[in-house]
């Protein structure tokens, strides 16, 4: 057995196997907590895009940039996702302390999401204004919505980057890091947003130039510390007792770490596909059900819009739960303690459910001030409508979507993909069609009647999948 001591960081014992060795409850509320503190930055900054081009700017202003953001979430959750399908890789290599190893899968990881966010990007550049057409955007906010979608696009590689910089922190047990980065990028786009927007009258364009400096910032700050953090990382091979490892020890020891390896991208591309599908679900969804919203006007879309981003906050809990639960479960089945991660779901349980509580009773009481923070006090009647509706009928649900995500966590941070895929495919299905089916015939409140539906038959089959213990039997790096 490989003591800890044998382990060298900053010449110091490295202490950060927490969620293998501290109490379930205690590690993942340590774990999950500046993730969740992070994810609330990360949500405030696109908070202050659409209150402040809605204040300072014109209420098509603010169903523009509601019009992009079904969009551009799809490529948040693709870098987010991918960035914790590569994680689940990491955390096993660094249960299982072949740190070698975890170092080349992080720097493949990282080399093909540049690669994958430079494609992207380019495509999105020359093809914004197509994008919103298929869309059915509002004639009366296409131009601004295709220009913050440009702008977007051109800041896409620095997206991509930062979160799988922060996915391999929190693979590490260093989630405070991404939290530091995150609070100062979200606190910069907020000020920035005032002086292009309300100083400068840059208008949708000002919003979107702020989140591309914010990130590209954070992005090169992110890939400095983590690069340090890993040059600190070593195992030397001298300072092992022969008498007391086995070869199998001593080789996970002197392995050598190479920048890129085509097979460790082949082993989380096998992860990171279904788990880019999973974050991608409510996303690609909303798009599609974007193009239904849209039909109702730019009033709608407006109170629609900020609806949709007072949600966002609301599952950031949920969110940062499940990936929390990811990395517990990784990091717990590469040590080979099976019986935790059992454990660590009925914590993160736990953690739902005071959650949900608290997001219900804010969601009945505050609902109208909420949205006044977007639409003002002068809004328009009908968007004030549809933004009050959404919130009072949401906050009954936001339990499914914590219990869906945990459930969801076990399983991808256990690599068992396959029934996890096909739930989160249910999902997309039931909302998709509910939306575009019913909303046209009965109003657009069906738009979101269907959303907790597509929650629980997620749930349901995930759930099912976890009570047969398959995942169990899922082979560890």
């Amino acid at each position: 057995m490989i003591g800890k001591e044998l382990i060298v960081w900053k010449d110091k014992p490295l202490e950060q196997d927490y969620l293998i060795k501290k109490p379930p409850f205690q590690a993942l509320f340590i774990f999950a907590l500046p993730i969740i503190i992070g994810n609330l930055f990360q949500q405030t900054y696109t908070m202050a895009d659409s209150a402040i081009v809605g204040r300072f700017v014109s209420e098509q202003a603010l169903a523009a940039v509601g019009a992009s953001y079904s969009l551009t979430n799809i490529f948040i959750c693709v870098a987010i996702g991918g960035g914790m399908g590569a994680s689940v890789i990491v955390s096993q290599y660094f249960g299982a302390q072949k740190y070698d190893r975890m170092k080349t899968a992080i720097y493949t990881a990282s080399l093909a999401f540049l690669g994958l966010s430079l494609l992207l990007g380019i495509f999105g550049l020359f093809c914004s204004r197509e994008i919103m057409v298929l869309l059915n955007t509002p004639a009366d906010c296409l131009s601004m919505s295709s220009e913050y979608l440009r702008i977007y696009f051109l800041g896409l590689p620095f997206l991509f980057m930062y979160n799988v910089f922060s996915a391999m922190f929190n693979a590490l047990g260093k989630s405070r890091i991404p939290l530091g980065f995150l609070i100062f990028s979200s606190l910069f786009n907020i000020v920035l947003d005032y002086l292009l927007v309300a100083g400068a009258h840059m208008g949708v364009s000002g919003v979107a130039w702020a989140t591309l400096i914010a990130q590209g910032i954070s992005a090169v700050l992110s890939m400095l510390v983590l690069l340090k953090i890993l040059k600190k990382i070593s195992s030397p091979v001298s300072s092992i007792d022969d008498s007391s490892c086995s070869v199998g020890a001593m080789t996970a020891f002197s392995e050598s770490h190479s920048v890129f390896d085509g097979k460790e991208l082949v082993s989380m591309t096998r992860i990171a596909i279904p788990s880019i599908l999973q974050q991608s679900t409510v996303s690609i969804g909303m798009m599609l059900v974007q193009s239904v919203v849209n039909s109702f006007g730019s009033a709608a879309l407006a109170g629609f819009s900020a609806a949709m981003r007072i949600e966002s906050i609301c599952v950031v809990p949920m969110s940062g739960i499940g990936n929390a639960v990811s990395s517990y479960t990784a990091q717990n089945l590469g040590a080979g303690k099976t019986d935790r991660v059992v454990k660590g779901y009925h914590a993160a349980v736990r953690m739902v459910i005071f959650c949900a509580v608290i997001l219900c009773i804010s969601m009945e009481c505050f609902h109208h001030p909420l949205i006044a923070l977007f639409l003002g006090t002068d809004g328009a009647t009908e968007a004030f409508l549809t933004g009050e509706g959404y919130l009072t009928f949401m906050g009954w649900f936001f339990c499914m979507i914590g219990f869906k995500m945990s459930v969801d966590g076990l399983l991808r941070g256990s690599g068992d993909m396959v029934m996890f895929t096909v739930a989160n495919l249910v999902n997309l299905s039931i909302r998709v069609i509910v939306a575009m089916t019913c909303a046209p015939r009965f109003g657009i409140a069906m738009v979101w009647c269907a959303v907790p539906i597509g929650w629980t038959a997620n749930f349901l089959i995930s759930y099912a999948r976890y009570r047969t213990g398959k995942w169990k039997e899922r082979e560890m790096v």
